[in-house]
């Protein structure tokens, strides 16, 4: 896929996902999260072929102008967006699906400083509310919903949602809306 059609691409799935979206050249010129990514993927470039110092300055540039910090290492599939973004963090070893969704806050971190995989993985799907914390080498199963604020520590299977802290994923309905359940009082904490 050309740079051109991944930039297409993740302007229409912040279009999508974001219901005050107005338009493409809106959402290419004022969302952050987007600059985010699309800096992490020009240093996700250098990061693999070995020219990690540059890698690391673009990141960290990226994230003094945006305030979303990605390491360059970290593995990110298609349509990922970052709605608001301030504050996410993303760990080296953490590896994000096609069709995720991040709000402001979230951290993909790690628990114990031994090398190795360290960072969640969130598989396709997965949407991740304002402030929650996924902690360790875990995974979480595809199409999840994660609450705001909530902490996770533990696997999730697929179709879960997870709220509280510690998290305690429960069977998510076919009938639940994700907005609505990221947003929903019951499950801030």
């Amino acid at each position: 896929m050309g740079v051109l059609s991944r930039i297409r691409e993740d302007v229409a799935a912040a279009k999508l996902r974001d219901p005050a979206a107005r338009g493409g050249v809106e959402i290419a010129l004022l969302y952050p999260g987007l600059h985010a990514v699309w800096a992490y993927r020009v240093a996700h470039r250098l990061w693999v072929r070995g020219v990690r110092f540059p890698a690391r300055a673009l990141s960290q540039v990226a994230r003094w102008l945006t305030g979303i910090e990605i390491h360059p290492g970290a593995t990110i599939g298609r349509r990922f967006f970052i709605d608001h973004g301030m504050g996410v963090v993303i760990g080296e070893t953490a590896e994000v699906g096609d069709d995720v969704m991040l709000y402001h806050g979230v951290t993909l971190g790690g628990r114990q400083r031994e090398g190795g995989k360290r960072h969640p993985t969130l598989q396709d799907g997965v949407a991740v509310g304002a402030g929650a914390k996924i902690l360790g080498p875990i995974t979480i199963g595809a199409h999840s919903l994660v609450g705001a604020n909530a902490v996770v520590t533990r696997d999730a299977p697929p179709e879960s949602v997870l709220v509280g802290v510690p998290a305690q994923p429960r069977a998510r309905r076919t009938d639940d809306d994700a907005r609505a359940l990221l947003t929903a009082p019951e499950y801030w904490i």
